[in-house]
């Protein structure tokens, strides 16, 4: 037996991991799809094999569900991919949303001055309410109620 090779026992208890995670029936296939990319990848460079073969797994059941979902994508097949249309939105299209980018710019500026701030570091900086309150020295709740204020007071700025 290689230091790969998984024991039934081990087998079993990895089965029962991933198919309570992923809540699907078909943690076996799921498993020993899993196996397999580890095979081909090759055992040298992972530190702990079952870690790999649960998240490994775990992966595999979310790609799974998106294509039972929204249907397997059809790869293309075309040698000059440039050849592939591209939509491009519509003018009347693009001009609304222009609109609506003008309006929001608009309603940010009548946001009070702390709203406005911790709205845009939340929104448009992508930190986490927890960083924001850290970085103002203010709490997580003061942080959620001005990102909810700016939201709801937008929501209708933009919408009049």
């Amino acid at each position: 037996m290689t230091a790969w090779a998984i024991p039934h026992p081990r087998w079993l208890s990895l089965h029962a991991r991933i198919r309570r995670i992923t809540g699907r029936h078909d943690a076996e296939d799921l498993l020993q799809a899993a196996v397999q990319r580890f095979l081909e990848r090759g055992p040298e460079g992972v530190q702990n094999p079952d870690a790999y073969l649960v998240r490994s797994a775990r992966n595999l059941a979310v790609d799974q569900a998106r294509r039972e979902r929204h249907g397997a994508v059809a790869p293309y097949e075309g040698d000059d991919v440039g050849s592939v249309p591209c939509p491009s939105p519509q003018p009347d299209a693009v001009l609304m949303a222009r609109q609506r980018l003008q309006r929001l710019r608009e309603g940010c500026a009548q946001l009070d001055a702390r709203t406005r701030e911790i709205f845009l570091l939340h929104r448009l900086e992508g930190l986490s309410y927890r960083d924001i309150a850290l970085r103002l020295e203010i709490s997580v709740s003061a942080v959620e109620k001005h990102v909810s204020k700016a939201i709801c007071f937008l929501t209708e700025w933009v919408m009049d």
